[in-house]
């Protein structure tokens, strides 16, 4: 039995969803991608050093102005250094292009296996996830990415998330007819 006849629809007849970007069908969805992902990765740990750098140098210059006092801050750094950064991923990927800023710079952007945009808690969630099994499985965690086809990494195969080329995946808008 289904909630209605439209096919975005909940349904309780056991019935999964298919993926929505099939890699054989659609490969312009994932080509370049892995490398795209590098190097927006690292744009976005520019983008979360900048104010945490930023922090750190008036955390010192505030204990050098109050004879030391200040710089008891110094422990409140690390933590809101990650909360930053699960915040900033929240709200990135959370947005309306689904992407992070380095995601956006190299035209990148997450969505669900079954094609949602992404949000904040999965965003969150994301970034969590690939801090912790970086930690524990480097390798694997690039490894799987490169032996399938849709390009997703441990964390995204866990979470049920691929990341794509946006540009293929928006429609170009139509330029209006002068006739």
């Amino acid at each position: 039995m289904s909630y209605s006849d439209s096919g975005n629809a909940w349904r309780n007849d056991g019935a999964v969803q298919p993926h929505a970007y099939d890699p054989y069908l659609h490969p312009e969805l994932f080509r370049g991608v892995a490398t795209r992902r590098a190097f927006a990765f690292l744009i976005d740990m520019v983008v979360i050093s900048v104010p945490v750098i930023l922090g750190y140098i008036f955390i010192a210059l505030f204990g050098i102005v109050t004879l030391g006092i200040g710089w008891a801050l110094f422990w409140l750094a690390w933590p809101a250094s990650v909360v930053w950064a699960i915040v900033y991923y929240g709200a990135c990927i959370g947005g309306p292009s689904s992407a992070t800023i380095g995601m956006r710079l190299m035209d990148l952007e997450l969505r669900t296996w079954y094609g949602a945009p992404g949000y904040f808690v999965l965003g969150a969630t994301h970034a969590v996830l690939f801090w912790v099994t970086v930690s524990f499985l480097t390798p694997f965690v690039v490894l799987v990415g490169l032996f399938n086809g849709r390009r997703r990494l441990l964390h995204d195969v866990v979470l049920g998330t691929v990341v794509i080329n946006n540009s293929v995946r928006a429609p170009v808008p139509q330029a209006a007819r002068t006739y």
